[in-house]
């Protein structure tokens, strides 16, 4: 069988990820990981809507047409706002620039992507949060007899207890957390810059229940939430999780339909409780 050659833009991809965006620009780890969820949802796009599979997928196909259209995409059905469109778009931006540069004879096509503007008229969404009765709604959905309920419980009560970033959670290691009075964990958020955020006893509980059950609870270095492979959950990950346990049309508790809950309302959750005076 005739071994395929990785194509033009598999070879631009690994550069721009490699040795652009970390060596030559410096950027962070955070920063990073965004570009590549924007970068792949526009190559699952054109995968789905040109016939061919990814990896047979050429710069050529990186066109401004194609952009257009999947920004337009992201608006209308995945009903995304004008914020993350164009925080999507800042992305392809970076990477249709980085083309320019080490891809002279294919410039012409990606001009036409920079030359997209940001769309204006984007306005501040209202800071969303959970409900106690959603809250409620959300743990009680998990069963946390099984091995995955208790990660997704444990994952969930974490974020609500710290309000971190759902990357900050995921990046999480059984090393950062301390599960003696005082209990807290570590958290490294953006810049790599380590904050100390106290916890609930009941939340070190679970932690510890979770990382002691692990596979090899020996290992500190090892991701506190893992996938059934042994790999670290995703954002992607978690946001289907909240999709499973609270839907969009269950009935229950106040959430208004209209929107599907996200991860970050969870960071909003302590402050709501603390200014409501439900908390102390």
């Amino acid at each position: 069988m005739k071994r395929q050659l990785p194509t033009d833009l598999a070879q631009a991809v690994f550069r721009f990820f490699q040795d652009y965006l970390p060596a030559q620009r410096g950027l962070s780890l955070h920063t990073i990981r965004s570009y590549r969820d924007s970068l792949m949802l526009f190559l699952r796009y054109l995968t789905e809507n040109s016939g061919r599979k990814i990896d047979r997928l050429q710069l050529n196909d990186f066109t401004a047409d194609h952009v257009i259209r999947f920004l337009a995409h992201l608006e209308a059905e995945r009903k995304n706002t004008v914020t993350t469109r164009n925080i999507r778009l800042a992305a392809l931006h970076t990477f249709a620039r980085f083309l320019c540069g080490h891809d002279p004879e294919h410039m012409l096509i990606f001009q036409g992507t920079l030359n997209i503007p940001f769309k204006r008229g984007a306005r501040r969404v209202p800071i969303d949060y959970l409900e106690a009765d959603e809250v409620e709604a959300l743990l009680a959905a998990i069963d946390r007899t099984t091995g995955s309920g208790r990660r997704d419980y444990a994952l969930f009560a974490t974020m609500l207890n710290t309000g971190a970033r759902v990357q900050e959670i995921l990046d999480l290691k059984a090393r950062d957390i301390r599960f003696d009075p005082p209990h807290q964990v570590r958290f490294t958020g953006k810049g790599n810059k380590v904050r100390l955020c106290p916890i609930w006893e009941s939340t070190a509980q679970l932690l510890h229940h979770l990382v002691c059950n692990a596979d090899n609870p020996d290992q500190s270095d090892q991701s506190v939430f893992r996938n059934r492979r042994g790999e670290p959950l995703t954002r992607f990950g978690v946001r289907y999780l909240l999709h499973k346990y609270l839907p969009e049309h269950s009935g229950q508790g106040s959430h208004d339909a209209a929107r599907r809950p996200h991860p970050h309302c969870l960071r909003h959750y302590l402050p709501f409780l603390i200014m409501s005076g439900e908390l102390d």
